[in-house]
């Protein structure tokens, strides 16, 4: 006689929905889980349209920066890689219009820029480039950082829209490696870090 204690599974139980998801996860649930993942800290550059693209003598647009942690290779031919941007936000808005933009890996000795370029209420971009050496990019004249482990130049082939976010896929124009000094840049658990 076959033991029915093995053939009956008891049902799986779930978290009851947290508030706003109704998949059980709350906000901050899955802040904590993701906040395990080690990432890799970038600057992701571009620089506004002229404000008369006919006009040669017109004034450049000012530079745009932001720190990502959501910065990934997708395809090494062709090359592609991918960013994601907070939808709605200045980054993403500007490289809805110009699809030319460039990323610099930071090293764990720029953890200043990364901090920078991530503060919410800040002040004009301007001004956050205005102590940090850089040099424009030949292909998109958006600012690679002095000291980057790795730059990239892309150009926009794709925008995904996931959520309160957007995908941008880019192909790489150009990639240099700068600087052979230090290790990367790490963030985990809501903090920037060095590897060991």
């Amino acid at each position: 006689m076959p033991n029915t204690r093995s053939l009956t599974t008891p049902a799986p139980s779930f978290p009851s929905p947290a508030s706003g998801h109704s998949e059980g996860v709350s906000n901050e649930e899955f802040r904590a889980a993701m906040s395990r993942l080690a990432s890799g800290v970038v600057l992701v550059t571009a620089q506004e349209p002229p404000l008369d693209p006919d006009d040669p003598l017109a004034p450049r647009g000012e530079d745009v920066g932001m720190t990502a942690t959501a910065f990934m290779s997708v395809s090494l031919d062709p090359p592609l890689v991918l960013v994601s941007l907070r939808e709605g936000s200045r980054m993403d808005d500007l490289l809805d219009e110009q699809p030319l933009w460039a990323v610099s890996v930071l090293s764990e000795s720029q953890r200043h820029i990364a901090g920078r370029f991530a503060m919410k209420g800040r002040v004009s971009d301007r001004l956050l480039f205005a102590d940090i050496p850089y040099v424009r990019g030949e292909a998109t004249g958006a600012p690679l950082a002095g000291g980057a482990l790795a730059t990239l130049e892309c150009r926009t082939e794709q925008r995904v829209s996931a959520g309160d976010h957007t995908l941008v896929i880019g192909r790489v124009l150009t990639a240099s490696l700068p600087s052979a000094d230090g290790g990367p840049l790490t963030y985990f658990r809501g903090r920037y870090r060095q590897l060991g």
